[in-house]
């Protein structure tokens, strides 16, 4: 299968499982357009915490791409390519970020849908041991990822003067986060009551 969009699809006719993979399928694509949102923060953050904190990030990132992969595969499947998943919606929507404090606020609101589509994934009934278990495994690491990032950003919007715009990148990107999710929300519940 090619790339894919969720608007242009019919469920009807899909089994449980390939709607577990295209479901999986986004959660991968957003891992892994996260671990690029990732790796372009190295090149600003140059201190040797920062560095030690967004490199194990970074992994943390790319192992939830591996394992839905791994999950995928288990069903029998191979990852679909997704062209308009969330992280990409975001990113049209929102524009490059112009300031470090603007690249770690989008990264907060990342962060923050992530935790809250896996939270909301694990709270559905009949959810299997194997999907559960990788659910777990990558909502436990997005607590972490989420209070180290967001912590990171007040420190630093406050040594430069800039708590302000802090604020108001956040607030701006959460508005747009749930403009953006409302747009694939409805598809996503969908296929989650497979």
């Amino acid at each position: 299968m090619g790339a894919t969009s969720l608007g242009s699809m019919d469920f009807t006719g899909m089994s449980p499982a390939d709607k577990q993979i295209l479901i999986f399928s986004f959660y991968r694509d957003a891992e892994l357009r996260g671990a690029r949102l990732l790796f372009n923060l190295l090149s600003h953050m140059k201190d040797g915490e920062s560095q030690l904190k967004m490199t194990a990030h970074l992994a943390d990132e790319t192992r939830h791409a591996y394992l839905w992969t791994k999950r995928i595969s288990d069903l029998g499947g191979a990852p679909i390519l997704i062209d308009d998943g969330y992280q990409r919606r975001l990113g049209l929507r929102t524009g490059v970020p112009k300031t470090i404090i603007d690249l770690l606020a989008l990264t907060v609101v990342v962060e923050e849908r992530a935790q809250s589509r896996y939270n909301a994934h694990m709270a559905l009934p009949n959810v299997d041991a194997e999907t559960m278990e990788v659910l777990k495994s990558v909502t436990k690491d997005e607590s972490w990822h989420l209070s180290w990032i967001e912590k990171e950003m007040h420190e630093l919007a406050k040594a430069q003067g800039h708590e302000e715009q802090a604020e108001k990148s956040l607030d701006r990107y959460r508005k747009i986060d749930r403009e953006v999710y409302a747009t694939i929300a409805a598809d996503e519940a969908e296929l989650m009551r497979a």
